[in-house]
């Protein structure tokens, strides 16, 4: 015998949905990503797109690193403020420094003084502090004067912060490419477990 409509399983089709209700209507709330809209970045000749082009490979280059020194030292700053005795926090900041230089000691040397640059700037925007500020608290204002007296005869300045919308916004605007997966990088592992 032929198949009969009643003998058809009816399947449920209904939601439980979060809504609101504007002006007596009954409308469904609705959860939506995040969409981001990419103006084409414009040059005026090949010798700015090329810059960028150079600019793009060193940020995902640099980027990983950037993550990675955010991370740590926001694990770094909580940890110091459950010191109470200045000899236990100097002594945690001996132990900083070598997990630092563990870390990235010998990759760190071979960056170019542009991706150094580049790198300053990013870990400031991962940390919202200037890289001198970030070297006067952990090794003190002399260091943080002498490093910052090194990077100027390099041409570049420890105390500059991060500006997105306006001498940094290509960088700004990488950086939210390689966020949105639109650029790739070569993901790093942290090597040491803090």
């Amino acid at each position: 015998m032929g198949k009969l409509s009643a003998q058809d399983r009816y399947q449920d089709s209904a939601r439980v949905m979060r809504t609101t209700i504007i002006n007596g209507d009954t409308i469904p709330l609705f959860a939506l990503r995040e969409v981001q809209v990419w103006i084409p970045v414009t040059f005026a000749n090949s010798r700015q797109e090329r810059r960028y082009g150079r600019l793009q490979r060193y940020v995902v280059k640099v980027y990983p690193y950037a993550k990675i020194a955010g991370e740590m030292l926001e694990d770094f700053d909580d940890t110091l403020k459950t010191f109470t005795s200045d000899r236990k926090r100097q002594k945690y900041l001996k132990e900083v420094e070598e997990q630092l230089k563990a870390e990235f000691g010998g990759e760190l040397k071979k960056l170019t003084i542009k991706q150094g640059i580049i790198l300053v700037k990013l870990i400031d925007r991962e940390t919202g502090n200037t890289s001198y500020d970030l070297i006067k608290q952990l090794r003190g204002s002399f260091s943080a004067f002498i490093w910052q007296s090194l990077a100027r005869l390099f041409g570049s300045n420890l105390k500059l912060e991060y500006d997105p919308y306006g001498e940094d916004r290509y960088i700004e605007d990488i950086v939210r490419r390689i966020e949105s997966g639109q650029l790739s990088y070569k993901k790093r592992e942290r090597k040491t477990g803090i």
